[in-house]
């Protein structure tokens, strides 16, 4: 399974790569990593088909997580990724504005890995 995380903390990166370093190692899932909405975006246009799962942080500098959302649910039906959004913020409305632009689920940070990894097994591992 590969996941796109889009973040703008670059700490980010080495947080997943720890948390996922067994699965990582055994093959089952990989990740790729982008500090802005427009850089996941141009990711997506150059691997249109490796993608199955977005995590994207919400507030971000540029294009925000919910602008990326709704602009990958207007240009890509098919295959449709996964996308889930991440905010240090569990206010109704990013949750609201996530749901309406086609957001599968909606995380609150700090992340809770265990809880992803589970989310992440019903989806494909």
């Amino acid at each position: 399974m590969n996941i796109l995380v889009v973040d703008d903390e670059a700490d980010v990166r080495p947080l997943f790569e720890q948390r996922f370093r067994k699965e990582i190692r055994k093959g089952e899932v990989r990740f790729s990593f982008a500090l802005s909405g427009e850089e996941a975006f141009a990711y997506l246009e150059q691997h249109p088909s490796e993608v199955v799962l977005i995590l994207s942080d919400i507030n971000m500098p540029g294009m925000s997580g919910i602008e990326l959302l709704r602009q990958i649910r207007q240009r890509y039906n098919s295959p449709p990724p996964v996308i889930m959004m991440i905010t240090a913020y569990s206010d109704q409305e990013n949750y609201q504005q996530a749901m309406k632009y086609g957001a599968n689920d909606f995380l609150t940070k700090p992340l809770d890995f265990s809880r992803l990894k589970d989310k992440l097994k019903t989806l494909a591992f």
